[in-house]
């Protein structure tokens, strides 16, 4: 059943709406308000976009307020994908993309998001999926360290925390920080941030989330970033199953376009609180923390702000890639040629849905 929630009733109150809201000349502003999206679409391109039937999209993590999950949210209740005659389901993923991946590899799920270098990787390993976008060169891995650490270097011989996996962006800012890798004691964790200070030195993380719920709790914390020394990763990337996409591009290019008109909506601060309560539509009440999921929202698209992806707005950029490609074969115990790793990529479908940084709309 998709998550969209409009009832045949609503629907025709909703066209009434709209022509009043045409005639005083409402939501005309680059980013138009749901009453502005009834002619987005073509009829010949709903019919393709009809045809490619319900479009399941997992999240990467539950229903955060992370770029690739919040904006997928706002664009359902947005009415977006509805203008585009998309038919999505919007599904919770856990966080594991041992268990994701596998479901958009196979076609269960035909797009989610997936940050490039765990796309390289995975494909790699067999699972074939194509990466189709980016927010950011810059990721969300960080290293956070007491306040008192000044350089990287005074890490070496103490004890290093991470949790499930260690990211290959923090050991990639090591090894250029001059870090004696291999004296540090590496320890695998559970997600409590606190342990900081306690029974670690350091600390692996998001900058979205440990920073903040140990600012919370009143514990300062150096953050250190891979961006800050260079190193490739990405933000907010989509991978879509590669069989779906050839076999219907348009609804991969409305999905993308969709998905991308409500980040620029939800990314302007006028409309944040009003995007963080569609994602508490989705989350379960009795975890949702309105304050938190703000804070995740507004860093993530502070590192984005700070770190646009050079080729424009949701593109691939592939000397990023590239870069990604020399970090997974160093770091990450694959090899991969930065030639093999661009074959991973597809950019053609913003290509086609982007003017610059403005996302066309209406679609063609």
């Amino acid at each position: 059943m998709s998550a969209r929630l409009v009832r045949p009733a609503l629907a025709a109150l909703a066209a009434l709406a709209l022509a009043a809201l045409a005639a005083c000349g409402g939501g005309s502003g680059p980013n138009p308000t749901p009453s502005t999206t009834a002619t987005a679409i073509s009829d010949a391109r709903c019919q393709q976009n009809e045809d490619a039937g319900t479009i399941t999209y997992m999240t990467g993590y539950y229903y955060q307020s992370s770029a690739s999950i919040l904006e997928v949210l706002a664009a359902d209740k947005l009415g977006y994908f509805d203008a585009l005659c998309l038919d999505v389901q919007i599904k919770a993923g856990n966080g594991d993309p041992t268990t994701e991946v596998p479901l958009l590899a196979s076609g269960k799920v035909q797009i989610e998001g997936l940050a490039e270098q765990d796309l390289i990787q995975n494909n790699l390993n067999g699972l074939k999926v194509t990466g189709v976008s980016s927010y950011s060169d810059a990721g969300l891995d960080v290293l956070m360290t007491e306040p008192d650490v000044t350089d990287l270097t005074q890490l070496d011989g103490k004890t290093l925390g991470y949790k499930g996996y260690m990211p290959i962006a923090i050991q990639a800012m090591a090894d250029k920080a001059g870090v004696d890798w291999d004296s540090l004691h590496k320890v695998k964790v559970g997600y409590d941030p606190t342990v900081l200070g306690r029974t670690v030195d350091a600390l692996t993380g998001f900058i979205s989330n440990e920073p903040l719920q140990l600012q919370a709790a009143g514990h300062d914390v150096k953050v250190w970033q891979p961006s800050d020394y260079g190193i490739a990763s990405s933000l907010g990337s989509f991978a879509i199953n590669p069989d779906f996409g050839q076999k219907h591009p348009t609804a991969v290019q409305d999905f993308l376009r969709a998905v991308f008109k409500a980040f620029q909506y939800c990314a302007d601060d006028a409309n944040v609180d009003e995007c963080i309560g569609y994602d508490e539509d989705f989350a379960d009440p009795t975890q949702f923390d309105a304050d938190h999921e703000k804070g995740v929202w507004t860093t993530e698209v502070g590192v984005y702000k700070a770190h646009p992806v050079p080729t424009g707005f949701g593109t691939v950029d592939m000397d990023n890639v590239a870069q990604l490609a020399d970090l997974v074969t160093q770091y990450g115990g694959q090899q991969v040629s930065a030639d093999e790793a661009k074959s991973f990529f597809d950019d053609s479908y913003v290509a086609a849905i982007m003017d610059g940084d403005k996302v066309i709309w209406p679609a063609p």
